[in-house]
This record gives C-alpha cells, structure tokens and sequence, in this order.
C-alpha cells in the first residue's frame, strides 16, 4: 500500500517551495519522523518528516518547484524494515570467511562480466530525456556517465558535462598531432610561442537558493522603489565598554546569558523610534502607517544567506530579555530552526557588520521598513576632546532610510539622539 507524502504548508503567503537535497534516497527504509528532505521556500528552508514508515520513492527531483500539496513522495507502507545485518556478518564463522578470501582472488574475472552485463543493458540505465538526447547526439553511451541525480539518475548537467569532457578529450590530440608552421625568421618564432599561464582555469556551476534568490530580488526592489540616503556618525564606546566591563559577570551569573553590545544599540533606538516616530512608519500606497510599538528585526548571517527575525515589543523589555531574545533567535538562524512567524513583519532593523571587520557602510533598508541602523568595528581611534587628543574606542554608525517618508532634519536627529544615549548608558536607564 502507498502512503502520498505531499507538500506541507510552510507560511501562510508561501504557495510554492523548491525541493532541496533528498537525505533518504530511492527505496531507503523510513522510519515515522525521519526526515527524508529539504525543501526551501522564499523565505526559509524545511526538513520534511515522513508520517509513515515503509519504504522511500521519492516523486521529485532536487530543484524541482511545486506548489503546496503536491506529491513529493510515496512511501510502501506494506513493506518491512530489513533485517540488521551488522552483527551476523562480525559473528561469521571461519570457513565462510576463507571462502570470501577466495572469491576475492577471482574478483577481476566477475567485475569484467559486471561491465560487460552493465554495458550491454544501456536500457537499466536511468536518465532523463534531455541528458537522453544530449547524450545520443554526441554519441556517448549513458552507461558511461555517472549519475547525480536520485537513485543515480544522470540529469541534464551530468550529460553536459560528459560531452565537455569528451570534447577535451578529442581536441587535445589534435592540437599535438598538428604541426606547427616553421617560422620564416627567428625572431617570429619567438613572438609566436605564448607563456604558459600558471594556476588552473576551472569554473563550476551552483543553482542559486531560493532564499538567495529571495534576498536578490528584495535588495534590487529596495534600491529601486525607495528614495534611499544615508547618514553617518561615531559614537566613543568608551562609556559602554566600562559599563560592560564592570558588570558582565554579575549580569551573565544573575540572567544566565551575556551582556553585548547589541541590547545597548537595540536599547537605544528603541528609545530614539518614539521621539522620532517617522522613522519607525512606512509608507502604504497614498497613506503613512504609524507604530506604536517597536518590533525591532535583527540581521543575522546564515551559511543561506542574511535572515532577519524579530524582536516584538522590544520597547517593553529589559535588557536582559533583549539578550536572551537575541541568543535564542541568533541560534534558531543559524541552525535553520526560524518558523516564519519570527522573521514576519518588524519596523525598524539593526545590522552589525562590524563583527567581521567592516569599518563603514551603507546598508540597504529592509521593506517595507523606512530605515536601518549599520554598526561598525569599534577601533582605538585618536580623537580630540576638550581641547586634547585622546585615544578612544570609536565606531562608526550609520542609517539609511527612505526619504520619501523620513527627511533629512529628521534622520540626523535620530542617529544623534542614538549616538547621545549610548556614549552616555545611563541616560538609558533615566530615559532622559
């Protein structure tokens, strides 16, 4: 009997998915929960799990797009797991295993008749039919090419590379056979031979993720349907760095998490988005929708790609909350764990690229948010104060936003007042 697995609904907004790496192949035995593939949607990808137990036929190949609630794979629920065999074979007595030993002496004779029985059933070979067609019009046999596809299905990409490879093959000779015209003087000869280039020349093709290609198309709509500026500051750590310095120990021993940069910054802005609610707005068509609240999107780098969950009412947490919050939703990233809920929404973002050396930046506004706050290395800098130069801790902040909405008076302001209440922390906590 067959059991459909089909697409699961991954998001409310999300109506297609493209099927990802299959980590059970063609006719692998599944157990109830065992994931048996990932599928990516425009937003994040999913393993998932097999509701049944029985064995594997998967219906789709990697790459492939369908919508939700199509066919992703059968499972024979009528067939039995197979026996272990792990432990008979270590328990084989000794006579079964001098007679491997003999066989093994023999080996060269039956693996010549197993090409000669593969090469003789092109028919048992599986293949689709544009590597099919590729294949018979450069006359290459697909028993001679391996298959990446499911089961070892040579796909599409297989079949080219097999004709690219035979190409080489071909030319190489003819480029040694041919001679080479004498030169009618020296001093032609000499302009005639090329250096050798050093190093390899290869190149190599990857399909681009749906979430990367989800990211792409965001990033180019940003640039090209908001009026985008950016404005920059710095702002002296030296304040924040002590704070931290003096009570990181306390706060991690009493909130059992650690006390970063972030919830200072986060802190901040928070803060500076009531006094400048603009900044915290969008634009909708004709009308300017306002929040009175601040659900504040954290950019995280994935090995995906850049995903950005939310921190919701952020304006009504402590600092501590806003550490725990930021460890859990950084470690469901990168793990690949974010349900998209918590990526869902947020109106205002904060990005620190600063934790891989970015001294400066511009960072593109997160839609249909109207600005983001960039965070940069924090780097001993001289700097001159009260009439002397001091070496102090500095980094360089900067915000872009839309100017349709938020005007340049208003943009400054708001990185000031950030700027104002981090060097000075305390002011965080008197809300002055």
């Amino acid at each position: 009997m067959e059991h459909e697995i089909q697409v699961p609904e991954v998001g409310e907004s999300v109506s297609e998915v493209v099927v990802g790496e299959w980590l059970k192949q063609d006719g692998d035995y599944v157990d109830v929960d065992e994931p048996i593939c990932e599928i990516e949607s425009d937003k994040a990808s999913f393993e998932v799990p097999a509701d049944k137990a029985g064995v594997l036929h998967p219906k789709a190949e990697e790459g492939d797009t369908l919508s939700v609630g199509e066919v992703l794979a059968v499972i024979a629920t009528d067939q039995e797991k197979p026996e272990d065999t792990g432990q008979a074979a270590e328990e084989e007595p000794k006579e079964q295993q001098e007679a491997e030993t003999e066989e093994t002496v023999e080996a060269p004779e039956r693996e010549e008749e197993k090409v000669t029985r593969s090469a003789s059933n092109e028919e048992d070979v599986k293949i689709s039919p544009v590597a099919q067609n590729i294949l018979s019009e450069a006359g290459i046999s697909p028993s001679d090419v391996k298959g990446s596809g499911i089961g070892g299905k040579i796909t599409k990409s297989d079949a080219q590379q097999a004709v690219e490879s035979q190409k080489q093959t071909k030319e190489k000779p003819k480029k040694e056979a041919k001679p080479e015209p004498a030169p009618k003087t020296e001093e032609k000869k000499e302009k005639a031979a090329p250096k050798p280039v050093p190093g390899t020349r290869n190149e190599h093709r990857k399909r681009m993720s749906t979430l990367r290609q989800t990211i792409a198309n965001r990033l180019v709509e940003s640039k090209n349907q908001t009026a985008m500026l950016t404005t920059f500051n710095e702002i002296d750590m030296s304040e924040v760095k002590n704070l931290r310095g003096q009570y990181k120990e306390i706060f991690k021993e009493k909130h059992e998490v650690g006390l970063g940069f972030m919830s200072f910054f986060i802190k901040a802005a928070v803060l500076a988005l009531q006094e400048y609610p603009e900044v915290n707005a969008y634009i909708d068509e004709n009308e300017i929708v306002y929040h009175d609240y601040c659900d504040i999107s954290i950019a995280v780098s994935t090995d995906r790609g850049l995903v950005v969950p939310v921190i919701r009412n952020a304006e009504s947490m402590s600092m501590a909350d806003l550490e725990e919050h930021i460890v859990e939703l950084a470690n469901k990233a990168r793990e690949n764990q974010l349900a998209i809920e918590e990526m869902r929404g947020g109106t205002f973002t904060l990005t620190n690229g600063g934790i891989f050396g970015s001294l400066m930046s511009t960072p593109i506004i997160n839609q249909p948010q109207s600005a983001i706050l960039g965070m940069h290395a924090i780097q001993d800098r001289p700097v001159a104060i009260d009439g002397e130069v001091v070496i102090r801790p500095m980094m360089y902040v900067t915000m872009s936003y839309d100017h349709r909405i938020i005007d340049g008076k208003e943009s400054v302001q708001f990185l000031y007042r950030v700027k104002e209440l981090v060097e000075d922390p305390v002011r965080l906590l008197l809300d002055v």
